[in-house]
């Protein structure tokens, strides 16, 4: 048994998570003196009526106080005679799932409590669930406010039985079942004499006694680069924690993903050379080969790690905006971080039921399979295998929020089945025989800015200097490539990713191409310029919108303005300026021509 115990309190809102571990606490003689009296004194002005409100323990934020609810995190740390406690008090309410979520990633045992009036509730069902998502294979159920119910066995037995069903769902290693009342004390630290039906034991000594030393199902030796060291020219060392197996001077390691294997010289735990070293110690590693070795590649010695760009995940969407298809993100698994994209939503998890159901969109605090294509092969493996190389956010590309937290189920085979092909005649080789530079030129701006007019007048202009262009017209790309797509948001990204590919392919013959798309989302327009590459110039047409609408040869914004156009740019839905556009052009400003000629002189330096 290990002689320290992490785990989490959680459950519905007001189900008494804070007043159970701050009755245990008080109970168990478990806080200073100080503490105690600050805690009778605070007590007076509570909402008790004078009586202890062990809940102040833990509630620390005048928020949490006033409004009698936990909103973060809050850790405590503890000793008994038996064990060591680090224990993360998380909130109920909806609105901080994302603070549960962090709080039960660290956490060996969930202690779930439920309110013996109310029963098993909706968000009682998806903290099980998140428990289960983030690896807890130990469950405490403790059914609260027993005293409400005037501790009738009757009670107790029906919320039980709802709750082997919750369980039937999920795969863990123990669960028991308390029933208590943390505000008057019952099972808290000693049996009580009120509930002498109930024949196990107290929730203390149960925490006290309970096992739950795993097994890794990782034997192989594995370590995440997290920086390389050089502090002069006769040392390089490798640091990272390993996460499974161990390590020793002399063992060939393979790095991952390039595949190249070194011998270990020596490790380093701290300043002392040692022999060897273990799972969970922060070590540096120095190998006798100098092969490529930078943060986010991974050691590993007899482990059968996964490297490849797509696989499958089961996520907690954490964002206030909905997840779509085709949004991309930034990727964190161990050390590594790179672009990703949500290829496909599979279906989304009912918190009630655990029911597959169909979803095209995934919304705050819901659970969702999803596939996922990141930019470029990494090192991974499923989370029931390996924690470390198994789970992993999403980023906002623009706020740099997190947006989800989630595990990897398992790879995605097309993504091995694939291989990139380099051809003898390259996008250098095409460019030296049409004496030209390759550049994906993207006018971006709102509807009637005047993108498709200035792109068709520089084409021509550079057509007359003996360049070899393509123009690819927002309107004529969707009557033809993408006439299957429509105007939602998950269609439009869908739309720039589609021209993104066709303008690398362009580039790759070394053509000149010229795009004409509204592209609003600052987000897509990024992605397009990671496909593309350093090839990708945008230009940012910054026609104001009142011009725009003068123009409206379509009649479109009028439209939009009476509520018989959906989605519309400027209107209806967002544009989102460019920040650092390469190029700026306001077509308001002069006549087509004043304007082609400006926008070249911006764009010689790229063409050359």
């Amino acid at each position: 048994m290990d002689a320290l115990l992490k785990f989490i309190t959680c459950g519905s809102v007001d189900d008494g998570k804070s007043t159970l571990i701050g009755h245990m606490l008080y109970d168990a003689k478990l806080i200073f003196a100080d503490q105690e009296r600050a805690l009778e004194l605070e007590s007076r002005v509570g909402s008790r009526g004078g009586e202890i409100d062990y809940s102040l323990l833990l509630d620390g934020l005048m928020a949490e106080r006033e409004q009698g609810i936990t909103i973060d995190v809050a850790y405590r740390y503890f000793t008994t005679e038996h064990r060591s406690f680090i224990v993360a008090d998380t909130p109920g309410h909806e609105e901080y799932t994302r603070n549960m979520a962090v709080g039960a990633s660290f956490a060996d045992l969930a202690v779930i409590l439920v309110d013996a009036s109310q029963g098993v509730l909706t968000q009682t069902r998806r903290h099980t669930r998140i428990c289960s998502l983030m690896g807890i294979k130990h469950f405490v159920f403790a059914v609260n406010k027993m005293d409400l119910v005037n501790y009738e066995k009757t009670k107790y037995d029906k919320i039980k039985k709802n709750i082997r069903v919750l369980l039937a769902e999920f795969d863990y290693k123990s669960a028991v079942m308390i029933p208590v009342s943390a505000t008057e004390g019952d099972n808290i630290t000693t049996k009580s004499d009120r509930m002498t039906w109930y024949g196990g034991e107290a929730l203390l000594p149960y925490l006290e006694c309970v096992d739950v030393k795993e097994n890794p199902a990782e034997t192989g030796f594995t370590m995440p680069v997290q920086r390389v060291c050089r502090p002069n020219h006769t040392f390089r060392g490798f640091q990272g924690q390993i996460e499974s197996g161990s390590v020793s001077v002399g063992d060939t390691l393979k790095v991952l993903p390039s595949g190249e294997t070194a011998k270990v010289t020596s490790v380093y735990q701290g300043s002392d050379k040692v022999d060897s070293s273990s799972a969970g110690r922060a070590v540096t590693i120095q190998l006798d080969t100098e092969i490529d070795v930078s943060r986010g590649c991974v050691l590993v010695e007899d482990a059968e790690e996964l490297v490849s760009n797509m696989f499958a995940a089961t996520l907690l969407w954490m964002d206030d905006d909905k997840l779509i298809a085709g949004k991309n993100y930034l990727l964190k698994i161990g050390t590594q971080k790179v672009p990703a994209t949500v290829m496909n939503i599979k279906y989304k998890i009912d918190v009630n039921s655990g029911e597959e159901v169909y979803a095209d969109a995934i919304y705050k605090n819901e659970i969702a399979r999803c596939e996922i294509s990141t930019a470029a092969r990494i090192v991974f493996d499923r989370f029931e295998k390996n924690n470390a190389l198994g789970s992993l956010i999403l980023i906002d590309r623009v706020t740099h929020m997190t947006s989800a937290c989630g595990v990897v189920e398992h790879a995605l085979n097309r993504g091995d089945n694939l291989t990139w092909h380099d051809m003898d005649i390259t996008r250098e080789f095409r460019e030296n025989q049409l004496g030209q530079k390759a550049k994906t030129i993207w006018f971006t701006g709102l509807s009637g800015a005047g993108k498709s007019s200035l792109a068709n007048e520089i084409e021509k202009r550079l057509t007359a200097m003996g360049k070899h262009t393509m123009l690819l017209d927002g309107d004529n790309v969707r009557m033809g490539l993408n006439k299957n797509l429509g105007f939602r948001e998950h269609d439009r990204i869908e739309n720039i990713r589609r021209i993104a590919e066709v303008s690398k392919l362009m580039n790759d013959a070394g053509l000149i191409v010229l795009t004409s798309f509204i592209s609003p989302f600052a987000r897509d327009r990024r992605s397009a310029r990671e496909i593309i590459g350093d090839a990708f110039v945008e230009v940012y047409v910054s026609t104001p919108l009142e011009e725009c609408e003068k123009r409206d040869v379509k009649g479109l914004y009028q439209k939009a303005r009476s509520g018989r156009l959906d989605n519309f740019t400027g209107i209806t839905s967002p544009y989102e300026t460019p920040e650092h556009p390469d190029a700026v052009i306001d077509t308001s400003e002069g006549t087509l021509e004043e304007c082609a000629e400006k926008l070249l002189r911006q764009l010689e330096k790229y063409l050359q």
